[in-house]
């Protein structure tokens, strides 16, 4: 793709300004980040989608120096959601542009590691020489994103369009681990959207995936009532989990967030659903 989609693109002057000098801040700073969202799908699928924000994503523990840097550089901070999330606002009355600080995925599951900076790409948004998240680590992170107001599965099938004949599937397998079902059923959908590029999609990787499904169909069911709808949706299998004696998989044992970040988490709907009424 080309080094820089977003060079002269319609992105207002001020924005534009503003996403720069956060990053050349964080570069002179030597902050390591990754650019990912719409920057990054430009990037590797030549789409480019106006969004209101730029997606920066740093790992956990490097969150407060990057949040550190910002401040200093004059932008307002806050801590959005502390399990993975934070954002950078051009001042003090500025709610529309902003800055996403990702360093995990709301579900607790994508949280960023060295390996996505070991096996990212290199290239350039707005003039700044940035890296982008690797294509297997964002599809990873968007395929469960189906949210009532969200549903990034488009986003998935144009990585696997455009990256999968490259893609490291090993990696993306073991991203997955247990939740490899969540692959598979993309790679599914993406075969329906794509019928005639089946061949993006290693032959190998389509037949592990069903042996797993055969095999499991095999075993008995599970004892335990546990939703796992939670890690595709925040409130929307909410009743599974108040009503019908489900289990939450994104707590302990099974998953990494804490009852009191998936209460946040929750709550954050009603804010996110006015946003996108508005846009």
């Amino acid at each position: 793709m080309s080094s820089d989609l977003w060079e002269g693109s319609e992105l207002a002057p001020l924005t534009s300004l503003f996403y720069r000098q956060a990053m050349l801040a964080l570069c002179e700073a030597h902050v390591p980040f990754l650019v990912g969202g719409a920057y990054a799908l430009a990037h590797y699928a030549g789409i480019i989608r106006h969004t209101k924000d730029l997606d920066l994503f740093v790992q956990p523990d490097n969150y407060a120096h990057t949040a550190e840097v910002l401040r200093s550089a004059g932008y307002r901070i806050e801590l959005t959601f502390p399990h993975w999330l934070g954002k950078a606002f051009c001042g003090e009355d500025c709610i529309e542009d902003c800055i996403d600080v990702i360093f995990s995925s709301g579900n607790g599951v994508a949280t960023v590691d060295a390996t996505w900076f070991a096996h990212a790409d290199t290239g350039a948004v707005m003039g700044v020489p940035v890296s982008f998240c690797p294509p297997e680590e964002m599809l990873w992170s968007k395929s469960y994103i189906m949210e009532r107001e969200r549903y990034d599965g488009a986003d998935v099938i144009h990585l696997l369009h455009a990256q999968g004949k490259r893609f490291d599937w090993p990696r993306l397998l073991r991203r997955f681990g247990p939740h490899w079902r969540v692959l598979l059923s993309h790679l599914i959908l993406y075969g329906f959207v794509y019928a005639t590029a089946q061949s993006h999609i290693p032959e190998w990787v389509m037949q592990e995936l069903l042996h797993r499904l055969q095999r499991e169909l095999q075993q008995p069911s599970a004892a335990d009532l546990l939703c796992q709808g939670t890690l595709l949706s925040r409130v929307q299998y909410r009743r599974a989990i108040e009503c019908w004696g489900y289990r939450d998989a994104r707590l302990a044992p099974y998953g990494n967030m804490t009852a009191e970040a998936v209460a946040q988490w929750s709550a954050g709907v009603a804010t996110e659903e006015h946003r996108h009424d508005k846009s």
